[in-house]
This record gives structure tokens, sequence and C-alpha cells, in this order.
């Protein structure tokens, strides 16, 4: 550590003072000032997926705007538990922020967050973001709040879900015939699974991992970023870009720790976790587009299933008509306002 002449004649004297006074013992920097209000945000993914790692740029941000009065700690890869039990936290006071997808644990409160994730429905990103910074996703924040909890505008990217397994390339719906794959805990990934004749078990995030190494289950479907920082390619032998789900992150808030908070942090914390969700989906995108390779260099194999095939067997076993009958004619609407006709 370098002191020059000026810092040493200031930290001298300082010390000389407190000799003095009988308080050699006192430290002699000031300690920080602890934050006026400390929150915790839970995520299930690794530390290291853009998600993470933007929520954290984003409290790095507010709290520095706040001048330290609000500090957000980061605890992720279910270090609080799963996602149910990170939910409940969230609901009873315990955690303060929870990021979830509305396909998952969500949907037991919210049923219709769901929609978001119904198989096979979106086409491409445009038509995601179109939808659910849209007319879509107004709607869903609106339903959330009406559920008891705070909800940012901007939805997070998981990205499009691709199915890994063990055991051969899926290549048409058949292929799928009773495979054993994991699924988070969500009616919609269990509904679209045995719509396509698969056998789906519902999985923690933090049990996948093992449960695909001892094969309790051949395989997962999960975003190609996930697959890269959890390490399933490890575990895993194929991998069929079917794009079958969007999945994404709403980012959550326990009501009555929002409304503890001062009106313009609650405006500076809103505004950056807005700000990085955008910077996120960015993110996410670049990683998709060169971790196909990378995960090739490590030994997954690749191939690219007929999308279409999988729509029409969805179609003609009365899938989409069994989904817009669970949602309703409005929700269903402002789905296929953005996706075309599915039912």
């Amino acid at each position: 550590m370098k002191i020059d002449r000026r810092s040493f004649l200031v930290t001298g004297v300082g010390t000389v003072a407190v000799a003095a006074s009988g308080m050699m013992g006192a430290p002699w920097v000031r300690r920080a000032q602890a934050a006026e209000f400390s929150y915790k945000v839970g995520t299930d993914l690794p530390a290291s997926h853009p998600l993470n790692v933007r929520i954290q740029q984003a409290a790095d941000a507010i709290n520095k705007e706040t001048d330290g009065r609000m500090e957000i700690r980061v605890f992720a890869n279910n270090q609080l538990g799963g996602d149910p039990d990170m939910f409940a936290q969230l609901r009873a006071g315990a955690l303060e922020f929870f990021t979830l997808s509305g396909a998952n644990a969500l949907s037991s409160l919210v049923p219709k967050t769901a929609i978001t994730g119904v198989g096979f429905a979106f086409k491409d990103y445009n038509q995601v973001f179109s939808a659910l910074d849209g007319e879509l996703g107004a709607h869903l924040r609106g339903l959330i709040t009406k559920g008891g909890l705070v909800v940012q505008d901007k939805v997070w990217d998981n990205g499009f879900r691709q199915i890994t397994n063990s055991s051969r390339p899926i290549k048409t719906p058949g292929d799928l015939q009773g495979m054993k794959v994991r699924v988070p805990p969500g009616r919609l990934w269990i509904a679209l699974f045995r719509a396509l004749s698969a056998a789906p078990a519902s999985i923690s995030f933090n049990e996948v991992y093992s449960s695909l190494q001892t094969k309790v289950v051949e395989g997962q479907e999960n975003a190609l970023a996930v697959v890269d920082a959890a390490k399933l390619y490890e575990v895993q032998k194929y991998c069929s870009m079917t794009s079958h789900m969007w999945d994404g992150f709403w980012f959550l808030g326990n009501r009555a720790a929002w409304e503890k908070l001062p009106a313009n942090i609650r405006d500076i914390t809103s505004k950056h976790l807005n700000a990085h969700a955008m910077l996120q989906r960015q993110d996410v995108a670049k990683l998709n587009a060169s971790l196909q390779q990378a995960l090739e260099s490590k030994g997954l194999q690749f191939n690219a299933p007929d999308m279409n095939s999988f729509r029409e067997v969805l179609q003609k076993g009365g899938f989409y008509t069994e989904q817009k009958q669970f949602f309703g004619d409005e929700e269903w609407a402002l789905l296929e306002k953005v996706t075309g006709k599915l039912a």
C-alpha cells in the first residue's frame, strides 16, 4: 500500500490524538454505515448466468444511487431452497424478492401467468417480447398484482427451451415416446410432455444434475445457457433444438417489504431492475448464438427437428383446445394476437 507524506502525517496526528484520549483500542477508520434497507433476492440459476450477473449489477447501481440506503443481496442457485420454498418465503415476507417463471410455481397462485409457456406457441423472440412488453404482459402483471405480489415491468429472459437426454436424438414426436424427462413443477410442462407421449417428472432444479447422473430420468429441457452454466452436458449426450417453450422470469416482490421503501427508493429500484432486464435479454441472445458450438466442443451432439410436426401432434390431440379452455378467451386472444391462430 502506498502512503504519501500527507497521509502519513494525518494518520500520525490521528493516532496521537486517540492515544491522548485513552482510546488507543478503538478503530481509527470509520466503519461504513449499514444499509437502511437490506433485502434479499433468490434465484434458481447458477451465479454465472446472465440473470444473476445483471441483477448484481442492478443491485450495485441501486446501492450507489440511494447513497447506500438500499442493499440487495443476491442468493443464486437455490441457496435459499427450491422454487416452491422460495416462493413460500416470498409470500410470507421472509424473502423480499424472487425471480420466477410464470409457468412455474407462480402459476400456483396466478394460474394464467403460465400462458407464456404454451408449447410451440412463440416462433421467435420478436413474438415473445411483442407479447410480454405489450398487451399480454400488461394483463399478466395486473393479475400478479391482484394476487398480492409486486412485479416489475420487464420480464427477464431464460430463453427458448431445448430437450437434452442420454438415450437418443429427438427428431420426431415419436422419439419422445415413454422417455422420462425432468420438468419443473408446473402444470403446463406436465401437460405438454404427456401430450407428446413422454413421461414427465417434476424435480426441483437443484436436483437435476444428480437425477440425470443417476438415471432417475433420461432427459431434461432447459435453455442452452442453463445447460452450459449447470454443466448438464457432463451427464447428457444429445441436444435436440426443439425450442418447444419460451421461458422467462418475472421479478417479484413481497408487497409489505416493497411498501416499506420510500417512494424515491422504489422508483430507483424499479428503474435499475427494468434497465438491467433489457441488458440481460441482449446477453442471453448473444450467448445463445455461440453456445451450440461451445457445447458441441464439450461433447453434446445437436440435431434440429421439424417443429411443425410437433405442433401438428398437439393440434390433432386437442392440446391447444384444452389450453384455451384453461386460460380463457381473453388471455388466449391476447396470445394469438401475436402468435397467430393455435387452436
